[in-house]
């Protein structure tokens, strides 16, 4: 059970939502801590961590602001979504509902998803270019982990063959490809990304808002992570 200080911070007395704030303290909360997992504004993709959750709704660190939205979702690691609605926002955290009511149990328990728990993919609009076997080829980023990576290359690769990466918004990366679909393959990165660092540097590289999106295939970014 959560401590008092971990509860999340009442609205303010004049705001229309006490009531649900009211609805959301009052729900058992079990803290959850350090709980990594992505906030899906209009199909932007934004990296947080879950702090507490109850049968109503959750509270939420984030790393970065979050920005004006239609419609918001809480992915978890095991890939579970659940439609949510901002409450309050004190600082760098948020206090959301469920838009329906949900399996508090499932979602503590992320291994009973329709997959098992993997770091937290993050979908990016990025290209750099790829150094290869003495080539240097473009390649472009569909998503990105704390762990690796899923890039398109129109140049095959080498299960195992370690290349390295460059672009205009990371550090040169050095990782090893895992698998292939050409002309998708997955990535791991030598040197891992702190939380933090890949929160505020994927959330620059969001594409544009967009419709409401379907979870990664098994194939996404990245069965390394």
């Amino acid at each position: 059970m959560a401590q008092e200080h971990d509860l999340p911070t009442p609205p303010r007395q004049d705001m229309q939502t006490l009531p649900v704030g009211a609805e959301l303290r009052a729900a058992p909360r079990f803290t959850l801590l350090i709980r990594a997992a992505k906030l899906i504004a209009d199909g932007r993709e934004f990296l947080c961590i879950i702090r507490d959750a109850s049968a109503t709704g959750l509270k939420v660190r984030l790393f970065t602001p979050l920005p004006e939205h239609k419609s918001l979702m809480v992915e978890l690691g095991s890939g579970e979504r659940y439609p949510i609605e901002v409450v309050w926002a004190a600082d760098d955290h948020v206090g959301v509902r469920f838009v329906e009511a949900i399996d508090v149990e499932r979602l503590l328990h992320e291994n009973q998803g329709n997959h098992a728990k993997r770091q937290v993919r993050l979908r990016i609009a990025l290209e750099g270019l790829l150094y290869s076997g003495g080539e240097t080829v473009p390649v472009s980023f569909d998503n990105i982990s704390q762990q690796g990576a899923r890039i398109e290359s129109e140049k095959w690769l080498l299960i195992n063959e370690l290349v390295r990466i460059e672009t205009s918004a990371l550090p040169p990366i050095y990782a090893k490809v895992r698998w292939r679909n050409h002309p998708h393959y997955g990535l791991l990165f030598e040197q891992t990304f702190k939380l933090d660092e890949l929160a505020r540097i994927s959330a620059t590289l969001q594409p544009a808002p967009d419709a409401q999106q379907a979870p990664d295939s098994g194939d996404s970014a990245s069965r390394a992570g």
